[in-house]
């Protein structure tokens, strides 16, 4: 017969002997465990009882035969007690190391859990800021989705159409406002879609004591040309107010004008908080919790509104430079008149007015009824090169109506170099 054969033989003969001796035993354990049935219960709490103070007995045991063998190994020569004293040495520097360790981490990242998104610094987070510039104030925001920068409410109160700059020097206009000004926070709509400046807000909020955190912003506004600026600080505490809708994060941050509105940021990147307000050393930032419960009731109530009428010849004055101060240079073409259309098309014209940011009104008066002639004062904020440049303007506009409303037809401006303090206020 073949060896393989009488090997495969042999082995399930041993297998059915071992499985036959199992089953036997098993059998026994039974037998023993159930007859007689009535102490069954009785011999079921002994072995509950039995097994766990074995096991701790003979764990209890190990330990001390180890724990003799530590105590006892120094003295059982020069060179074991050598070895226990560079064991012990190593032992207590691995002990420091690892306190190091978790001071360090607790210092520069506020928890572990922080640790690996912290590798490469913050300067990137400094992209995500941009300029929310209007004509009455000035402060910073940042995308939270393509199309919507959030920033505080009191950037742009009382400013119908404040404009978004962005690094590279371009800027675009308001589309739409909401937002809540008991809340202090605004939500501005855009056209142009910018998926890449998207940034999240934490929901639900994990801060902790000590947290290192990152505020952008760009301070004193456009007084201060050039990136972002990135200020670093703690978190400290939260805090709530039963007057106010939100909530505040507090960190040694010394924000600074023109910051509000900006985000903060944790070192992985995620906003914790909208910048609002500052003292030397102790800054408050909206909780980002606080604004995704806000968001969802932001109205355009409270919004300033653009408002024109330009069936006067005053009338069509204002509405032409507020169409231009909004950048609704559609509405702003459709002021020129029919004469005045002959001198120049859309693209031509719109591109004497690409780097104007705002335009501030300071005067109209009506000079000539007969010729429906106005005189006008009023200056732009220009966006050259990464700065603000202030123009002074002052002359007069002819109009004439056209399809029911008086429409520009020849201008006398000219434009005023460093005027004095009462020039705003002559005629």
């Amino acid at each position: 017969m073949d060896p393989l054969i009488n090997r495969l033989i042999l082995i399930k003969g041993r297998l059915r002997k071992r499985l036959t001796t199992h089953l036997a035993k098993e059998k026994a354990y039974l037998k023993k465990l159930f007859i007689p049935l009535y102490l069954f219960p009785v011999k079921l709490l002994v072995y509950f009882i039995y097994y766990p103070v074995r096991l701790l007995f003979t764990i209890l045991k190990g330990l001390i035969r180890l724990l003799w063998f530590f105590v006892s190994f120094p003295f059982r020569g020069w060179k074991n007690f050598f070895k226990s004293i560079i064991y012990i040495a190593l032992s207590v520097y691995l002990l420091f190391s690892l306190l190091v360790i978790s001071d360090y981490m607790t210092e520069n990242y506020g928890s572990f859990k922080r640790f690996y998104c912290g590798f490469g610094g913050t300067h990137w987070l400094g992209k995500y800021a941009v300029r929310v510039v209007g004509g009455y104030g000035e402060g910073s925001g940042f995308f939270i989705s393509e199309n919507e920068v959030l920033t505080n409410f009191h950037v742009i109160a009382d400013e119908p159409s404040p404009k978004i700059i962005f690094q590279d020097g371009t800027f675009t206009s308001a589309d739409s406002i909401i937002g809540d000004r008991d809340a202090d926070l605004a939500l501005i709509t855009i056209k142009e879609k910018r998926p890449d400046l998207v940034r999240t807000l934490m929901f639900p909020m994990e801060l902790f004591d000590d947290e290192p955190l990152v505020a952008v912003g760009y301070p004193l506004g456009t007084s201060v040309p050039g990136d972002a600026t990135i200020l670093k600080g703690r978190f400290i505490a939260y805090r709530q107010s039963k007057y106010s809708p939100v909530s505040y994060l507090q960190t040694d941050i010394n924000l600074v004008e023109g910051m509000s509105g900006g985000p903060l940021f944790n070192k992985c990147g995620s906003v914790v908080g909208i910048n609002t307000s500052g003292l030397a050393g102790a800054s408050f930032f909206i909780s980002s919790e606080s604004v995704t419960w806000a968001i969802a009731g932001f109205t355009d109530a409270g919004i300033a509104k653009i408002t024109v009428d330009p069936s006067t010849p005053e009338g069509a004055v204002v509405a032409f430079y507020t169409y231009l101060k909004a950048r609704r240079m559609e509405d702003g073409f459709n002021l020129l008149s029919e004469a005045y259309l002959q001198k120049t098309n859309f693209q031509e014209w719109t591109n004497r007015f690409r780097d104007v940011l705002d335009v501030e009104i300071f005067q109209t008066k009506l000079e000539d009824e007969r010729k429906n002639i106005v005189f006008v004062k009023f200056a732009t904020k220009n966006w050259v090169e990464g700065e603000v440049e202030q123009h002074f303007y002052g002359g007069t506009w002819q109009t004439v109506l056209e399809e029911g409303v008086y429409k520009m037809y020849r201008s006398n401006i000219k434009e005023v170099i460093n005027p004095e303090w009462d020039w705003y206020y002559t005629i």
